[in-house]
């Protein structure tokens, strides 16, 4: 994991002598195309004489003024100007790591794998009907020639590449050689059924990679279409006509009417609307844009006409960003090795070096194949798959899907939680919360006044107040039409009486004499909305609406601490306050507000960059890219989109989010239990060896000893099928 490796912007003094100074830095190597803006900013310290980059070596050489500074202000001088550059150079970075952890990366249809599996199904159905011992088929080389070893051989013919391949390209070899090895080493025993088990199970982590790979784009896909075939498009004389959306480019002025989905990025040039932005930035509350207002492709117009000045369209707008970071992240995301790969590179050269040696030492070939039969790549696998299977069951009867079993290990390692706010800490639901009146009016006439004048709203803040009314069997009085002032409020008539309902700035202007605001403001400090209501020029009161916290979820986050993790921040699309507001109820590290999807994924890579195992926690299409970033991306509620669901790397379906630091307590266990089965393998196994290699113990008994190690690591494995998973410490 990148965790486990050296700070990649760690500025490391080679050497030094008075005013000469030469520092490496790692990042260097991924920043040739910036060498010059480097330069410029170093000698426009002041006080270098002289400055080369080296970006092969990953050196940098200043000559400078000794009198006016010294080394160590200057190695942080230095420092501050690289950082500038760390995310270019991170991404740079994790794509290197990802192809060098990856020996091979197989974009295999997801049918073209379904083929592969029936075929295999099918060839070791063969092998059991026939029954024949391909141990006694001589010469050696015929038992390569039967129905089943062929088949082996030609589902193995991609591994050859890559096997051969790679050790050819590390000069060592790699998993896929030692997965050749034991195949080929299978059928020359005359056990192609063996070699056929062996691809059955690579094949079958390929399909579910391969599947879960395409649902993913699929989802994202489909959650963010626009559904907008056609644009309007204003030209200079004002007339407007109708235009295809992939038509739509930079500079064009489109307009969007009450009901539509803006299909361009730009800033309104004209008019003033209320838009929802719950797509982009996950905020429930639409915003008010007037002119000057930048406005985002995937959002919708509530109430109001407004004209966009062009300025992003089709692949560069914020949507179609979205989509593309979520898939260059599914195939960037550095692959964590599990254990099983882990320890299969180590063995690998020692299985060979122990067959060769066999053979110089007893000149048998039915020994020297022994090593490699009596491997430790089966019984490792097994000790990482058994394991995972029963905690992937038993964390769905939970109501918790993990992915898979490398999710499982990250979740145990990590140190640092991202949170989303709107839906994630909050419930997404705005309530009618407080309710303050003026003397002799109840609470129950006001909102049935307020009511009456958001009945035909779809604003957020008016469906509370309809709810609250529902709720409590309050009917809404007959009423007059209903006039919607944007970005203010609404009025009506009641009985000829003028209802306002709608914020300070609308009451001011109607010359509404604002009380109550010693009351509203203790609302506000409560991290209230506050909804003010007027009949005439009177003020009969004010309605206090929030969305309401998750319940435990500050117990959560205690029992998150508790499982190791020592950072827990807050990034959101909502508004400054507001999220200061739920960040000291809920006691996070920090949190940053008003962030757009991009800047939320961008705030995971830093993190990630300086070594931090990252969770992330979100619930809708906006956290797609964050949630792909992070190390485990996780989406919490029943009420997750679909794209948060397929992004998302573990689903909590449940509400509770005491679920997360319970999934995380059973992730360590399950991590304890693989490293259990390690050393099982590893000591049977290695017995088994040595005594084969001895010609102590026959074949038949080898093998019994080798399978009695996959038959403890079953069992080991399979208690935690029935682990209960704490809610609570």
């Amino acid at each position: 994991m990148f965790g486990q490796k050296k700070d990649l912007f760690e500025l490391n003094i080679v050497h030094s002598l008075p005013g000469r100074i030469r520092l490496n830095c790692k990042a260097i190597e991924y920043l040739n195309e910036f060498n010059e803006q480097i330069l410029q900013d170093i000698v426009d310290l002041g006080f270098v004489k002289k400055v080369t980059i080296n970006n092969i070596t990953k050196n940098i050489l200043i000559v400078f003024d000794k009198t006016r500074i010294d080394e160590a202000d200057l190695k942080n001088l230095v420092s501050d100007v690289l950082n500038k550059y760390y995310l270019y150079a991170y991404k740079q970075h994790r794509e290197l790591e990802a192809s060098n952890i990856i020996e091979r990366e197989r974009e295999e249809d997801v049918k073209d794998i379904g083929k592969r599996l029936v075929l295999n199904a099918g060839l070791i159905g063969y092998s059991i009907i026939k029954k024949t011992n391909y141990a006694d088929i001589f010469p050696v080389y015929k038992r390569f020639l039967n129905p089943c070893s062929l088949g082996a051989l030609y589902l193995t013919k991609s591994l050859f590449k890559d096997g051969i391949g790679g050790m050819i390209k590390h000069k060592r070899p790699n998993a896929d050689t030692l997965t050749i090895s034991s195949i080929v080493s299978s059928i020359l025993l005359g056990n192609s059924s063996s070699a056929l088990t062996i691809i059955l199970l690579s094949d079958i982590a390929e399909f579910m990679t391969s599947y879960t790979m395409k649902k993913t784009r699929d989802s994202i896909k489909h959650m963010i279409d626009l559904n907008e075939e056609f644009v309007w498009k204003q030209d200079e004389n004002g007339s407007v006509k109708r235009i295809s959306v992939e038509d739509a480019k930079v500079g064009d002025k489109i307009v969007v009417h009450t009901g539509e989905k803006i299909c361009v990025d730009g800033k309104i040039i004209s008019g003033e609307a209320i838009v929802d932005e719950s797509a982009v930035t996950g905020e429930y509350v639409p915003h008010i844009k007037k002119i000057g207002s930048e406005v985002y492709s995937g959002t919708l117009v509530k109430n109001g006409n407004i004209v966009i000045d062009t300025q992003r369209a089709g692949d560069d707008t914020v949507v179609s960003r979205i989509i593309n970071l979520v898939e260059d992240a599914a195939c960037n995301k550095a692959r964590v090795q599990d254990y099983a790969d882990k320890f299969s590179n180590y063995l690998i050269p020692f299985n060979f070096f122990l067959a060769g040696a066999t053979y110089l030492a007893t000149k048998s070939p039915t020994r020297a194949l022994n090593m490699m039969v009596i491997d430790y790549s089966c019984g490792i696998k097994l000790s990482t798959a058994t394991a995972f299977s029963a905690t992937i069951n038993n964390a769905v009867k939970n109501g918790i899907l993990i992915k898979g079993g490398n999710y499982i290990e990250a979740l145990a390692e990590a140190d640092t939680l991202i949170l989303d706010k709107t839906g994630t800490l909050t419930e997404g639901k705005p309530e009618v919360l407080d309710i303050v009146t003026k003397d002799g009016i109840k609470s129950r006439e006001l909102l049935e006044i307020a009511a009456a004048a958001e009945e035909t709203s779809a604003h957020p803040m008016a469906s509370a107040i309809l709810s609250k009314v529902r709720s409590e069997g309050i009917k809404i009085p007959m009423h007059g039409e209903i006039i919607t002032h944007i970005a203010k409020g609404v009025e009506t008539n009641i009985d000829g009486d003028i209802i306002r309902v709608g914020n300070k700035t609308f009451l001011k202007e109607n010359n509404i004499e604002i009380t109550l605001e010693d009351e509203a403001f203790n609302l506000k400090k409560k991290g209230q909305s506050i909804i003010y209501v007027a009949r005439n020029e009177e003020l009969l009161g004010v309605i206090g609406i929030q969305d309401k916290m998750r319940e435990n979820m500050k117990k959560s986050l205690n029992n998150v601490r508790y499982q190791g993790v020592d950072e827990i921040l807050l990034l959101t699309g909502d508004l400054e306050d507001q999220a200061s507001i739920v960040a000291s109820k809920v006691g996070v590290d920090g949190y940053e507000a008003e962030l757009l999807p991009e800047d939320k994924a961008k705030t995971i890579l830093k993190l990630q960059s300086k070594n931090s195992k990252v969770i992330m926690v979100g619930d809708g299409i906006n956290d797609a890219p964050a949630l792909a970033y992070a190390d485990v991306g996780v989406s919490l509620g029943g009420g997750c989109t679909d794209a948060a669901i397929e992004t998302s790397d573990v689903v909590i379906q449940t509400d509770d989010p005491m679920a997360l630091p319970a999934v995380m307590n059973l992730s360590k266990k399950t991590m304890k239990v693989v490293k259990e089965n390690f050393g099982l393998v590893i000591g049977i196994n290695t017995l088994g060896l040595v005594f084969s290699a001895a010609g102590v113990l026959p074949v038949f008994w080898g093998a019994v000893l080798h399978n009695s190690s996959t038959i403890f690591v079953v069992s080991n494995s399979i208690r935690l099928l029935f682990s209960k998973i704490e809610n609570k410490r």
